[in-house]
């Protein structure tokens, strides 16, 4: 086990840079090298986020040659896959990268993508835990894919999902990143609600990946209708199935199977949102009303979702404790 390491981030002015800023500047084992931004270069990082004054003298980078352990890619759809195309990265350094550019291909596990030499493990560590131990390179996995295949993985694995799985999640406005469009402004988006992408999301590709890896002879399709919250962070999904399962028997297969797993919580009361902002947690609770099961699942969509879930795959790559920095706390009000 490593006992310290160096990070750097790309790409760290945004809402998930944020987020593994102030996690890696907390963390008992990681040193936080560089913070690297092309719009904010020579700008402390506190001007850009604000809740990091006096927490660190560091200033954002247009670039830099610094060698590090791990390199987290926060550079958006597209533009990981042309970082990695234009700069040289040392072999030893391991890559997390937190956009959806190699999350698949056309492999049928949809487990491992490769790109300029590496490869990239999926990056679900209550999906495959081991597999991420034994990696050196990340697909982190996308918020929704995260919330939706956590509700599901249980039933996967047992062979029990059906041919159709219903699901609705609404979704905080920082889901959306931090630049500006008609959706995202406060004036449109506080006591608003609206649906988007509706059947054809594209984290369902990487739930569709994951569900023939667990559930092979039959793949159901997800039928998905994601909501814009008048909020600004948090998931909230609701999926609901056909089974013979009591609701004792579905329990008991949702507590083995996460028995192991620190940041999934089973709930007998109705969860909300407040119960997992600003944590890694996610929290799961299940109903059962005539031969439909309900499965909620909830999580942070930047920690859980995104920046927390690739601080998790960076302490099972390094072999640290896989809680380690990510002991956080929930507003309750």
């Amino acid at each position: 086990m490593a006992a310290s390491i160096k990070a750097g981030v790309i790409g760290a002015a945004g809402y998930a840079g944020g987020e593994l800023l102030r996690l890696l500047l907390q963390h008992p084992q990681a040193e936080l090298a560089f913070a690297q931004s092309g719009s904010q270069a020579g700008k402390p990082l506190a001007s850009v986020h604000t809740d990091l004054l006096g927490e660190t003298e560091l200033a954002f980078v247009a670039d830099s040659n610094d060698e590090v352990d791990v390199l987290f890619l926060c550079a958006g759809h597209g533009k990981a896959a042309e970082y990695l195309k234009n700069n040289s990265i040392p072999a030893a350094t391991s890559i997390i990268d937190l956009s959806q550019d190699f999350r698949w291909n056309g492999a049928k596990t949809g487990t491992i993508v490769s790109a300029g030499g590496r490869e990239f493990v999926y990056g679900l560590p209550e999906l495959q835990r081991e597999v991420i131990q034994n990696a050196s390179n990340i697909a982190n996995p996308g918020c929704f894919a995260t919330a939706i295949q956590l509700a599901l993985l249980p039933l996967a694995q047992q062979h029990l999902l059906p041919v159709a799985v219903h699901v609705s999640g609404i979704t905080g406005s920082t889901g959306a990143g931090q630049g500006l469009s008609p959706t995202s402004h406060f004036s449109w988006r506080t006591e608003n609600v609206s649906t988007y992408k509706v059947m054809e999301h594209q984290h369902l590709r990487e739930v569709g990946k994951t569900l023939q890896q667990l559930q092979p002879e039959t793949q159901p399709d997800i039928h998905f209708i994601p909501y814009r919250g008048p909020f600004a962070r948090g998931i909230f999904i609701t999926a609901y199935l056909e089974t013979d399962l009591t609701l004792e028997q579905a329990q008991d297969i949702y507590r083995q199977y996460y028995s192991s797993h620190p940041f999934v919580v089973m709930s007998a009361q109705t969860p909300d949102l407040k119960q997992v902002v600003n944590t890694s947690k996610c929290v799961l609770h299940l109903q059962k009303h005539g031969q439909q099961l309900v499965i909620t699942s909830i999580i942070d969509n930047l920690l859980k979702g995104a920046a927390g879930q690739a601080v998790q795959n960076m302490n099972l790559l390094f072999g640290f404790d896989e809680t380690a920095g990510l002991k956080l706390k929930a507003g309750g009000f």
